[in-house]
């Protein structure tokens, strides 16, 4: 369960680390001397955590905490970090990179989709304060939207990875912030995208876990799915796609990683892919009613995963940096699938509509 103390365990994680400037992982292009710059200077805001995509979805994991428990968690302190660096001059000296030619593919399309998700966590805020935050964060998350529409555009293929470059995933982020911030042309540009890439995908062939993943190639385009499809067309291509998930096969996809090593940075993604894992299976058992196969397999798979890698969260700075970001996804989708099912169309209103979304309606003392 998603209880008050390991929000509270959660938030303090992600403080000590969205200010952390080293050990830092850029991803920045030299075009010259005059582009040697340590972190701090080339992302005021997203300095910390390692690299900059971990930066980013550790201030949704704060901003999300925020809102769900303001009575539990240090909040003085998240309203300081968040203040402090969340900023329009610093959000602007993000867009001038993000803008700048040489940078045009940087964090695509992970980071991206990250963004997205705080924006539209932020647009979900109702205090002074978070709209403050939405609207330093605004001018950037709407250059990210250009840079993705131009993207899909001109993009031919998917790319079915279980790490950064997955479209799956970044696919899913994407209709999550157009639904909360009403943007239905871009919602329906990530959707017919996802058609034209997977809607013709049948009986998976599942090659994973691969050595460094974290994310499930396969439940991460199941994902991208329930997502972009109205039920009546995602429940037969779910059936196509998986034709026997009821039996719990392909194996591979309900058997947990081992991790061998946590202070391997590439290693320990392994625990990452174990509770994005049991996110989507959360996300997916929402759709069927007790009773049914496919929601105890979906539901039995969730726990498995998350008891191989939630007490892995914190330890290892290598898994420390990013993880709880996944764990908070997979505990609130398993909390909200075992609440009364209510049906795929209201989940799908609940999750993506403005002010609604992901664990929305998970209590918040359980």
């Amino acid at each position: 369960m998603l209880t008050a103390p390991l929000a509270v365990k959660f938030c303090s994680l992600a403080l000590a680390h969205v200010e952390r400037e080293y050990p830092s992982k850029l991803d920045h292009v030299l075009s010259g001397d005059q582009d040697v710059r340590g972190p701090r200077e080339l992302h005021p805001v997203f300095y910390g955590s390692f690299d900059w995509h971990s930066c980013v979805h550790g201030y949704w994991l704060l901003a999300r905490l925020y809102r769900r428990f303001p009575a539990d968690v240090p909040a003085d302190r998240v309203r300081e970090v968040i203040g402090r660096n969340l900023t329009e001059y610093n959000v602007g000296v993000e867009l001038a990179y993000l803008t700048d030619p040489g940078h045009a593919g940087f964090e695509r399309p992970y980071g991206w989709a990250w963004l997205l998700m705080l924006a539209a966590e932020l647009a979900r805020h109702e205090t002074p304060e978070g709209r403050l935050w939405r609207a330093a964060l605004a001018p950037l998350a709407d250059e990210i939207v250009i840079a993705f529409r131009r993207y899909l555009r001109k993009a031919e293929y998917p790319v079915r990875s279980g790490t950064h470059s997955s479209t799956a995933f970044a696919i899913a982020l994407g209709l999550e912030y157009a639904g909360v911030v009403g943007d239905e042309s871009f919602a329906e540009l990530l959707r017919g995208k996802a058609r034209e890439w997977y809607g013709g995908d049948e009986d998976a062939r599942v090659w994973e876990p691969g050595g460094d993943d974290f994310l499930s190639a396969t439940l991460m385009e199941v994902e991208c799915m329930r997502r972009a499809l109205p039920a009546q067309q995602f429940a037969p291509w779910l059936g196509r796609f998986l034709p026997r998930l009821a039996e719990q096969e392909p194996t591979a996809l309900f058997t947990p990683a081992r991790v061998s090593d946590r202070s391997d940075g590439k290693i320990a993604h392994l625990d990452g892919l174990n509770l994005s894992r049991a996110w989507c299976w959360g996300s997916l058992a929402q759709l069927w009613p007790g009773g049914d196969p496919r929601r105890e397999a979906a539901l039995s798979a969730a726990s498995r995963h998350l008891a191989v890698s939630l007490p892995w969260v914190a330890g290892e700075y290598a898994g420390e940096h990013w993880l709880a970001t996944f764990a908070l996804l997979a505990l609130e989708a398993v909390a909200e699938a075992q609440l009364p099912s209510r049906g795929h169309d209201h989940f799908m209103r609940s999750r993506h509509g403005r002010r609604g979304g992901g664990g929305e309606c998970v209590g918040e003392r359980e």
